[in-house]
């Protein structure tokens, strides 16, 4: 669904494939917000803003569509090193002019890459984003990726795999990323291996910012105290000239739903470490982030793990003390998901917490929940979401992910009426048919393989 006067995916008014100027909508006024405004540039490079005048700040992030799973077996961490580098200099300016003139005002820039996205940003004073604006744009669009700045970042990132390395409760998610996916993208770590990000070379990661960042793959949004017209402008301004200053183009295409992605049969995988603390992630496919029932799936996560009012905290921690942290949590990409439950545990108590998970989820898939299991778990849902909207930071990324994602920026009552009208039988279906599920398994402590079936 596209909200009243958005601008639909495809090409806009004028020459074929693309506008031959900027085209501007205005989305519908937010009452827990600002009026968001969304341009198309004419190179299909979309700019899209919620001014929020009582705020004194802004964040401003530039969202490419591009992420792990676009790499190929070698380029694995391509996406990741990328975007190290985009951060040590450009044909204006160094690594150092780019932190220290966003530092020199008290405002803070950073990037993450995920495996279907990445996205740099900073966060300043309004009368700073003029500035913002202008590195955050430079270092997207005309970084030069010098050969001495790649070996240095190398040794940066092969210094931070082995880091994760050294942490089991992520090393765990990463493991059971690979028990669902196997060799496909999605099962990859997103920063790579050593394996791959040691030959990686500067031709092949310029090869790689060259034909993925392209104008119809960005979306750059913008929160807080600002005028959208302005941000255009400036926007318009600071990519003048740049390789992002392209021919005319329409935006690209969210990336499809279909085909689905194909997970591996349920099985187990355990990495052999010698830890004071086992970790296990019990869990299995899931459903995809625009399917319908995932606002169903919300309030049943919220139940079972989503909380310390959870069935699985007060079971498994409260009544019985066995783990300090256990949690359940969804993971939703545009053609896959996951459903997966957490618990950090001693080595000695991990079959008793195992067969309580297992017990708990095939309690809910055959009774379901009580009506007020789902009333909490609607509140939860609602509470957390509006909660989560603040500030500038969570509001730009609500902008940017809408755009990316979902091609639509639901409105807030919108989004918590669909919250609201989740039934019972809603839940207790999707529980019926996601938690009996063949289950996977990853551990990451003292054990080996044969310890464990599945």
């Amino acid at each position: 669904m596209v909200s009243p006067g958005a601008v639909p995916h495809g090409p806009e008014p004028g020459r074929a494939g693309g506008a031959t100027r900027a085209v501007t909508r205005t989305l519908k006024d937010d009452p827990l917000g600002g009026t968001v405004r969304r341009t198309v540039l004419p190179s299909g490079l979309r700019v899209l803003t919620e001014a929020i005048p009582a705020m004194r700040s802004v964040s401003f992030g530039i969202w490419v569509a591009v992420g792990s799973r676009d790499e190929t077996g070698p380029q694995a961490g391509a996406a990741h090193f990328l975007e190290h580098l985009l951060f040590k200099g450009t044909r204006k300016r160094g690594a150092l002019e780019i932190s220290s003139e966003i530092e020199a005002v008290g405002g803070e820039t950073n990037a993450f890459t995920t495996k279907e996205y990445t996205c740099y940003y900073a966060r300043v004073l309004d009368e700073d984003l003029p500035l913002a604006i202008d590195v955050m744009c430079d270092l997207v669009a005309d970084s030069i990726l010098k050969p001495a700045d790649v070996e240095t970042e190398r040794g940066v990132i092969l210094e931070e795999i082995a880091m994760h390395d050294d942490e089991p409760g992520d090393e765990v998610h990463d493991l059971f990323a690979r028990a669902l996916y196997g060799e496909h993208p999605l099962g990859r770590l997103i920063s790579g291996t050593e394996e791959t990000v040691t030959p990686m070379s500067r031709r092949q990661i310029q090869s790689f910012y060259r034909r993925r960042y392209t104008a119809p793959q960005i979306v750059i949004a913008a929160a807080g105290n600002l005028d959208h017209a302005a941000v255009v402008k400036l926007v318009r301004q600071a990519l003048r000239g740049t390789p992002l200053d392209t021919d005319p183009a329409a935006p690209a295409p969210r990336r499809p739903a279909a085909p689905a992605v194909r997970t591996r049969p349920a099985t187990t995988l355990v990495e052999p470490k010698e830890t004071e603390q086992a970790h296990l992630i019990l869990g299995c496919p899931g459903i995809d982030r625009t399917d319908e029932r995932r606002f169903a799936l919300g309030v049943l996560n919220n139940v079972l793990g989503g909380g310390m009012s959870s069935r699985l905290f007060q079971e498994i921690r409260e009544r019985r003390g066995l783990a300090y942290s256990v949690y359940s949590y969804a993971g939703q990409y545009a053609d896959s998901g996951l459903f997966a439950v957490y618990a950090g545990c001693a080595p000695g108590k991990v079959d008793e917490v195992l067969e309580l998970t297992r017990a708990e989820l095939a309690r809910v898939a055959v009774d379901g929940l009580t009506e007020a299991e789902l009333a909490r778990g609607k509140g939860m849902s609602k509470g957390s979401f509006v909660l989560g909207l603040e500030d500038t930071g969570s509001r730009m990324s609500r902008l940017a992910k809408g755009e990316l994602l979902y091609g639509d920026l639901m409105p807030v009552d919108e989004l918590l009426a669909r919250v609201d009208s989740v039934t019972l039988d809603d839940v207790n279906t999707l529980a019926a048919e996601l938690l009996t599920r063949p289950m996977s398994l990853a551990v990451v402590g003292p054990f080996d393989q044969s310890a464990f079936s599945v």
